[in-house]
């Protein structure tokens, strides 16, 4: 019995001191990546934020506020140009989520922009849902310019499972926007679902869009000059490159499944579509 307990003890010992060794090559990965170098002053056309996943309540609910105030504060601190925010505002969309997540965001001195998420007009779309979220959020998709590159805030739920009308009229939209783009010589950012998580021809499952539309997208995105595809959904680091477009899902303020730190990422673009993305870590969190 005392040499299965003294194994029990080694073996117990042994795991812990793997935990920690992963524990500290990921905080060593992390603080390298904070440190990646910007391009240069004279390169350097703007900065911008990329936050994923607030989805208050799904960590936690104040948990999630606080994170999410922590964030803006920071960010404002950092003075990028922009914000986006890669869809899943809230965990469940009622009243008081969508309160607290407009309350905190007001707190931006940038401008902000939110993508719509499966847990903000639901896992299919509904025609009230899709009413119900410009309601309490604004547009569901919809478009802006900065600096020469064109920002497209697609409602990719419509991609994901698609809505007699609503899906139609959206890919309409999005294929015109990106004909506009393409005739301006503007790089292309599109902002919310993964296309795909590992691989692009990969099976369809919760975290991607169906085969069949994910190869028609990524046909469009490249004829038509999208540099980056910024997701949320996950709720892990996901980093991906097709064929010089930067497929990026980041780390979250509410629940990381992957285990990293909260935090969100940050991005600095050049010009003719060069951008280089960093993870930045939420100051003032509790041990």
């Amino acid at each position: 019995m005392i040499k299965h307990a003294k194994q029990n003890w080694r073996i117990g010992l042994i795991a812990l001191a793997a935990k920690l060794l992963v524990l500290i090559i990921m905080v060593h990965s992390v603080k390298a990546e904070e440190k990646k170098p910007a391009p240069s002053s004279q390169s350097l056309l703007f900065s911008f934020a990329q936050m994923c996943d607030k989805q208050l309540g799904m960590g936690g609910y104040e948990h999630d506020v606080k994170t999410f105030g922590l964030a803006v504060d920071q960010i404002n601190k950092m003075k990028p140009d922009f914000v986006v925010i890669c869809g899943d505002l809230v965990s469940k969309a009622n009243d008081q989520s969508w309160a607290d997540f407009n309350r905190i965001k007001a707190g931006f001195k940038i401008p902000c922009h939110c993508a719509a998420g499966n847990h903000d007009v639901g896992n299919k779309p509904t025609a009230e849902s899709l009413q119900r979220y410009p309601e309490k959020i604004g547009k569901d998709y919809y478009t802006f310019e900065h600096k020469g590159f064109t920002f497209v805030i697609a409602n990719t739920q419509l991609w994901k499972v698609p809505l007699k009308g609503e899906s139609e009229k959206h890919d309409m939209w999005f294929k015109e926007i990106l004909a506009e783009a393409k005739k301006k010589d503007s790089p292309v950012v599109v902002v919310h679902y993964p296309l795909f998580v590992k691989t692009p021809g990969e099976k369809e499952s919760y975290y991607n869009i169906p085969t069949a539309k994910r190869m028609e997208l990524l046909k469009l995105c490249e004829e038509n000059g999208v540099v980056g595809f910024l997701a949320g959904h996950t709720q892990k680091l996901v980093v991906n490159d097709y064929k010089g477009m930067q497929l990026v899902n980041g780390e979250t303020t509410s629940r990381n499944f992957d285990k990293r730190p909260m935090g969100f990422r940050w991005w600095d673009v050049a010009a003719q579509g060069k951008m280089i993305h960093r993870f930045v870590a939420i100051e003032g969190m509790d041990e």
